[in-house]
């Protein structure tokens, strides 16, 4: 017992050090097709004063290969004067890239999703700080006035009622951040609390929250306290914010959908092969140097291609020695899949940025 409990207190210090770094430099998650609609659902009452809402969204597992739903919750502020900035999806390259959340003095661009309470996708309007203490704006937020005093009531109008869960591409929403968002994103963060995060993780290892469960409409929308999953306070989602339809694939995880059902690499060798272009005794000094440096380029990806290639071999070989079961050879090969696909994008943008560059253009 006593391990299991400094195994899981290492856990989840590793998963606040995550957090708390994602605030410098975002943790790279990206998948193909788009997370379902936000779903429709009640905000159960405050707890008690000091508490703010950070509101449900779509997270993605990908040794899972699916959405999973983190329910709405409250959260005490980890700093007096500080305030929640939503996690966010944005479509950028072809793929939806994760953007994680994080506490500010200041709330930042969280994609202009609706998440609702007051995140309606700018800024947040459900309550401020005032000389130390937290006021509940009663118009947005689900207060009990006989417990918390410090309310106040403004009218909110409310723009954009769309459900939809992402920012940019086709279908998703289209605003860009303020320059004060910018500045927000540059300011002094905290991570995540500890509850914070530990609800995330039940929320990850409940299967019933999973978008392939449940179809957008989770039995557990939200929460009155982090991690509280069962229970009284638990809010079901009255319905989901739209149809949600996960493409078919083939194998692998995060796959695109496609009307030819073309297979998705599982291993580097499944890759097409990186070509490096024929230098050209025409060309000009300007078109030579462009050659060469595609060529470092695609020196520089073959033999990351094959590093992975090797280390994926020897996992095949030490579950062989093992005589694992087809459970856990399935659950490799998932993780050797999403590897190699992940390899392949952070490849493909590595041309593409180069070959703006060429063009002049600023890389996005």
């Amino acid at each position: 017992m006593r391990r299991s409990g400094i195994a899981r207190a290492l856990f989840l210090k590793t998963l606040l050090l995550v957090f708390s770094t994602s605030a410098l430099a975002q943790v790279r998650i990206t998948v193909a097709f788009a997370p379902p609609p936000i779903p429709v659902y009640e905000q159960p009452l405050c707890p008690a004063e000091g508490y703010i809402w950070v509101p449900g969204y779509w997270a993605w597992d990908a040794d899972l290969d699916d959405y999973y739903w983190v329910p709405g919750t409250w959260v005490l502020a980890p700093e007096v004067g500080f305030l929640w900035t939503p996690p966010w999806w944005g479509w950028e390259d072809g793929v939806f890239l994760f953007h994680e959340g994080f506490w500010g003095p200041v709330v930042g661009f969280y994609g202009g999703i609706n998440y609702g309470f007051g995140y309606f996708g700018v800024g947040y309007v459900g309550g401020r700080w005032d000389n130390g203490r937290f006021y509940y704006n009663q118009s947005v937020t689900n207060v009990n006035v006989t417990v918390i005093r410090n309310v106040y009531n403004e009218h909110v109008e409310i723009r954009n009622e769309s459900h939809v869960s992402f920012n940019g591409g086709q279908g998703g929403i289209d605003t860009r951040p303020t320059p004060t968002e910018e500045a927000a994103a540059r300011d002094r963060h905290l991570p995540p609390p500890t509850a914070q995060v530990q609800h995330v993780e039940a929320a990850r290892s409940d299967p019933a929250l999973r978008a392939g469960t449940n179809h957008g409409k989770p039995p557990v929308a939200a929460t009155a306290r982090p991690g509280e999953l069962r229970g009284s306070s638990v809010i079901a989602a009255r319905e989901a914010g739209g149809a949600y339809h996960r493409p078919e694939k083939a194998s692998g995880t995060g796959a695109r959908g496609s009307d030819e059902m073309t297979p998705h690499p599982v291993h580097p060798r499944d890759l097409p092969p990186l070509s490096v272009p024929e230098a050209n005794s025409q060309s000009s000094e300007a078109d030579k140097k462009f050659q060469q440096q595609q060529r470092n380029l695609i020196e520089r990806q073959n033999k990351e291609r094959e590093k992975l290639e090797r280390q994926q071999e020897k996992e095949h070989a030490r579950l062989e020695r093992q005589t694992a079961n087809e459970a856990r050879r399935q659950e490799m090969e998932q993780r050797h899949a999403h590897q190699t696909q992940e390899m392949q994008q952070r490849q493909e943008m590595q041309m593409r940025d180069l070959q703006s560059r060429r063009g002049g253009e600023k890389p996005r």
